[in-house]
């Protein structure tokens, strides 16, 4: 059992990725684990010209997306401030709110899936999550969560395209189940039911941290 981990959140849009980061976070805590949290896309420039392109701000082909979330995700790991690589060698547990998997399924609905794994096939070499958490949810619960307070709509966040990439993670997962830890939990349920079936997943592969 490892002491500290690289545990990553997967899921469509408004899954409650964000939710269980900080349930997770918690309870890590709560047991005496550094915890260090981050998402994607940054907040590095690059992150930023992808948050511009997501609010419209910005146009880019998918395949332009696709290369700057490689490029986002890369920094992500190697920053030699803030990276992944550097805060595991910290000490830290890092949990991340989207990594390669969400590559996998929101850009291999609109190209190949076997060139965004090629295209991630870096990232993929120099860190794999000790686990994966996918948090499954139907794409009209998302769209209803997503609409709600809210006037815009960001890329990606139609019905249609929501159900295209919840099949894309699918057809993701099962392709790499025997190269990933991957943990499926239904996302339908309250938030602390989802986050007593992920805390009872990520403690057999962890172990207390010695006060």
């Amino acid at each position: 059992m490892k002491r500290n981990l690289f545990i990553a959140f997967e899921g469509i849009d408004g899954s409650g990725k964000s939710t269980q980061v900080k349930l997770l976070s918690d309870s890590l805590k709560k047991a005496g684990h550094k915890v260090y949290s981050t998402f994607e896309p940054t907040d590095s420039p690059i992150g930023s010209v992808i948050r511009n392109i997501f609010n419209h701000k910005i146009e880019a082909d998918h395949r332009v997306i696709a290369g700057l979330f490689v490029a986002d995700r890369l920094d992500h790991l190697l920053n030699k401030t803030n990276g992944i690589l550097k805060k595991l060698e910290e000490g830290f547990t890092v949990i991340t709110d989207r990594y390669y998997f969400s590559s996998y399924a929101y850009h291999g609905v609109h190209m190949s899936l076997d060139w965004v794994i090629e295209a991630n096939s870096l990232s993929a070499e120099l860190l794999r999550p000790d686990l994966n958490i996918y948090i499954d949810i139907s794409p009209e619960l998302s769209m209803k969560r997503l609409t709600k307070g809210r006037s815009s709509m960001e890329l990606y966040e139609t019905l249609e395209n929501l159900k295209n990439v919840r099949a894309k993670y699918l057809e993701a997962i099962e392709l790499l189940k025997f190269q990933e830890q991957i943990f499926i939990t239904e996302g339908n349920r309250s938030p602390e039911e989802i986050a007593a079936d992920i805390w009872n997943e990520v403690s057999h592969i962890t172990v207390p941290a010695k006060s």
